[in-house]
């Protein structure tokens, strides 16, 4: 990711996710970098299952539970 993540110039990223499970890589975002909320604008799913994704800056990230709430019973 670019140095310049914490500055807040970075409006628009563009993202190829690969169906690779390595184990190990490098590292995405860098140590220090400020947490900053996406909203998806864009995705491309290729035949060979590589996405292409691209979201807007969003302001500041809220925090609550991941996916949805889980089955009701009445």
């Amino acid at each position: 990711m670019s140095p310049h993540a914490g500055y807040d110039v970075i409006d628009l990223v563009n993202l190829s996710l690969y169906p690779v499970l390595l184990g190990s890589g490098k590292q995405v975002f860098g140590d220090g970098t400020v947490p900053t909320a996406l909203r998806l604008v864009e995705s491309v799913t290729y035949p060979n299952g590589m996405l292409q994704l691209a979201y807007d800056t969003a302001g500041t990230p809220t925090y609550g539970q991941k996916g949805s709430p889980g089955p009701t019973s009445e």
